[in-house]
């Protein structure tokens, strides 16, 4: 393999000359220039990328810690950050958690032993010190898709309004007796969620009723079950808004499993827009979330303060949502 000194030789030039001919950042004349490239080309030279990374203080690439990327949200996350990294020639580095504090913890210390220049987060809890710690020491963090509050840098959507506009919707088109199914209270943005359906069922005059809020953490059926044991008591909501549209399909599974009819019976709202979603019967009406804007966003945010973009105050960015109305909902007032 070719070394610097080769590319020197062949050039008829000092190995100091090659390296400032190759960063482009300190003048070098025409013909100097042309004969290192020809020696370049001819001796098949690759730079040791990592070396030259290591001795500016950068090696241009950039951790990515989700959960999981065969949930359905994130692959679309991923490849926002990745679009947006390879722009700006940055190599990103994926790493998946499964929601296991422990393991996001190791990640951390591993990436940022093997030099990453920054971190990119869809954090397992919301109370993270590590992530904190990150952000004391000024190690360049954005978080996307959830959020800590303003103590890191996030892109996320704001999951409270976008909650309010569903069940509103839900409620213009005569619903009264709403179910929610929500996932691990821990996360804010399910919090956010849960907190914008009572606003809007409070606003509207309509009792929050617990039995109708449906908490499937740590189940793995996507509340198929919960909304199955409710309908088998003979608790029948008029709708149910999931916020996640794998809830939302797998409560359409239990609605029609228990011998009812989405939309004739029970109405159903998921929260995301999935591919798939447009797909299942009856296609489901969702808020839609722009997840590969997000992890562009989150992306460009990081590599900012990379390059030095310093703020006094995180950064909380607020994507807008868009409800996307299919046929999954009924219009009880017609």
């Amino acid at each position: 393999m070719a070394t610097i000194k080769d590319v020197a030789k062949r050039a008829g030039v000092s190995t100091s000359t090659v390296s400032r001919a190759l960063s482009g950042k300190v003048p070098v004349d025409k013909e100097t220039r042309e004969k290192v490239m020809e020696a370049v080309r001819a001796l098949n030279y690759q730079p040791n990328i990592l070396a030259k990374g290591l001795k500016e203080g950068r090696t241009n690439t950039i951790g990515l810690i989700i959960p999981n990327i065969c949930n359905p949200v994130f692959p679309a996350v991923a490849r926002g950050v990745e679009d947006v990294a390879r722009e700006n020639g940055y190599t990103v580095v994926l790493c998946n958690t499964d929601e296991d504090m422990a393991m996001e913890i190791n990640y951390v210390e591993k990436l940022q032993n093997r030099w990453v220049d920054g971190l990119i987060f869809a954090t397992a809890r919301e109370e993270s010190e590590h992530i904190i710690k990150l952000k004391q020491q000024d190690f360049p963090v954005v978080l996307v898709a959830r959020h800590m509050g303003q103590s890191v840098d996030a892109v996320v959507v704001d999951n409270y309004k976008s909650s309010v506009e569903a069940v509103n919707y839900l409620i213009e088109t005569g619903h009264k007796k709403i179910c929610i199914i929500v996932g691990d209270r821990n996360l804010i943005l399910y919090r956010e969620r849960l907190e914008g359906y009572k606003y809007a069922l409070e606003s509207a005059g309509l009792p929050v009723v617990s039995e109708m809020i449906l908490d499937v953490s740590g189940r793995d059926d996507n509340g198929y079950n919960a909304v199955k044991d409710l309908l088998k008591r003979g608790v029948v909501p008029d709708a149910i808004f999931a916020t996640s549209d794998p809830r939302a399909i797998g409560a359409i599974r239990a609605v029609k499993d228990c011998g009812l009819k989405v939309p004739d019976d029970i109405s159903v709202v998921g929260f995301d827009d999935l591919d798939i979603s447009s797909y299942i019967d009856p296609p489901l009406t969702t808020v839609s979330q722009p997840l590969y804007e997000m992890g562009a966003q989150a992306a460009r945010r990081l590599i900012g303060i990379i390059n030095g973009e310093k703020n006094e105050k995180s950064k909380l960015m607020l994507m807008s949502t868009k409800l996307v109305i299919r046929k999954s909902v009924k219009d009880c007032r017609l």
